[in-house]
């Protein structure tokens, strides 16, 4: 399965060779409830929906960069692949809500050893300044960030991001 991790700068600075190892976590994916959701708003087509999942991977990119205030304050999505048997519906949060997970949650269940990542999606420099003022409650930055695109890495360009 296809999985869009939200993640941080320093994850991407351990990988080995290409490939990490991915511990039980939350990530996103384009999910049944997600494009049965979508096909009510007319979106049919399986890019759109992965795009949906990919944009909700960044919003919890901005999460864990709040866990880890030393790392680089860039939005961060690893796209990877993972067996579909080590997935499921992603189960809510501490203090969160059922109706808050969004649609396109999972949860990969087990380590996942070997992970290669197949690109990456990354905010450009200047988006850091955003970043940190969401982190420090803007709501107007977040329409900023959600405004912008983050940019697609292929594999073989992973140690070349901009920071």
């Amino acid at each position: 399965m296809r999985l869009y991790l939200p993640a941080t700068l320093d994850e991407l600075d351990a990988l080995h060779k290409g490939t990490m190892t991915v511990e039980p976590r939350r990530a996103h994916a384009a999910t049944q409830s997600l494009a049965a959701a979508l096909a009510d708003e007319d979106v049919t087509d399986v890019e759109e929906v992965e795009f949906e999942a990919q944009l909700a991977a960044a919003d919890d990119s901005v999460l864990a960069i709040a866990a880890k205030p030393s790392v680089a304050w860039l939005r961060v999505v690893l796209s990877v692949d993972v067996p579909d048997s080590l997935v499921r519906p992603s189960v809510p949060l501490a203090g969160e809500a059922p109706e808050d997970v969004p649609l396109s949650a999972v949860d990969v269940t087990e380590r996942v050893t070997g992970v290669v990542v197949v690109c990456a999606h990354v905010d450009e420099p200047e988006a850091a300044s955003d970043v940190q003022a969401v982190l420090g409650g803007d709501e107007d930055a977040m329409e900023r960030l959600v405004e912008r695109d983050l940019l697609w890495y292929d594999a073989s360009e992973l140690g070349a991001i901009p920071r």
